[in-house]
């Protein structure tokens, strides 16, 4: 089991916009970047999502669905075992047969999505969830779910621009005390709507 602090040190984020780079490099995450990113990505989640999380819980996802998870890293730097680009955005799911269905379902689930707070507003948290989107479908899913905050309107207006609909509402679904959206996107039903969206949609995270 990897260490959770990295060998290697990230540069520091950018604060001046003008200092931002173009374009980011996006890539999926693999069990060999553990020890480099595992504490990043550690770092980036817990200061947007309402409930914290063990690194069990970050190493449940990335050991079983590592080729579900992206992330968008800074193109200064190569990634190399001793050179770590800093992370700028990150989204962690998940792929699992839905057996309540009939007949059953492939559903997949995006249970993580987090971008740094001076990248946000650049489509960063779009094209993270357009290449999961992809990839579940590559991999036979019939749907894909995820929860979002009732408050939360650009996450609703994010995910309802790439083809998601709000299936339900989740009452004090967080340990805050507040509601929750559950959204779905019907893959088989729809098709792949990542091809069908275009322009910049405002990051929410």
């Amino acid at each position: 089991m990897a260490s959770e602090t990295s060998s290697t040190t990230p540069l520091p984020v950018p604060t001046s916009s003008k200092d931002l780079p173009a374009e980011l490099r996006y890539i999926q995450y693999e069990h060999s970047l553990e020890k480099q990113y595992l504490p990043s990505i550690r770092a980036l989640i817990s200061k947007d999502l309402s409930e914290p999380y063990s690194i069990y819980v970050y190493r449940y996802f990335l050991y079983q669905w590592g080729d579900l998870c992206f992330m968008a890293l800074d193109p200064s730097l190569p990634l190399t075992p001793t050179t770590t680009p800093p992370l700028h955005g990150i989204l962690i799911a998940k792929l699992e047969t839905h057996s309540s269905h009939s007949p059953p379902t492939l559903r997949g689930y995006i249970a993580m999505l987090a971008v740094s707070s001076s990248f946000r507003g650049r489509g960063i948290a779009t094209k993270l969830v357009k290449l999961a989107i992809d990839a579940m479908a590559a991999r036979g899913a019939d749907e894909i779910v995820l929860e979002t905050e009732e408050g939360n309107v650009a996450a609703m207006r994010l995910y309802e621009r790439l083809g998601f609909v709000r299936s339900k509402k989740l009452n004090r679904y967080y340990l805050n005390g507040s509601c929750a959206y559950r959204l779905v996107l019907h893959l088989k039903r729809v098709g792949d709507m990542t091809g069908m969206v275009e322009g910049r949609e405002e990051d929410y995270i």
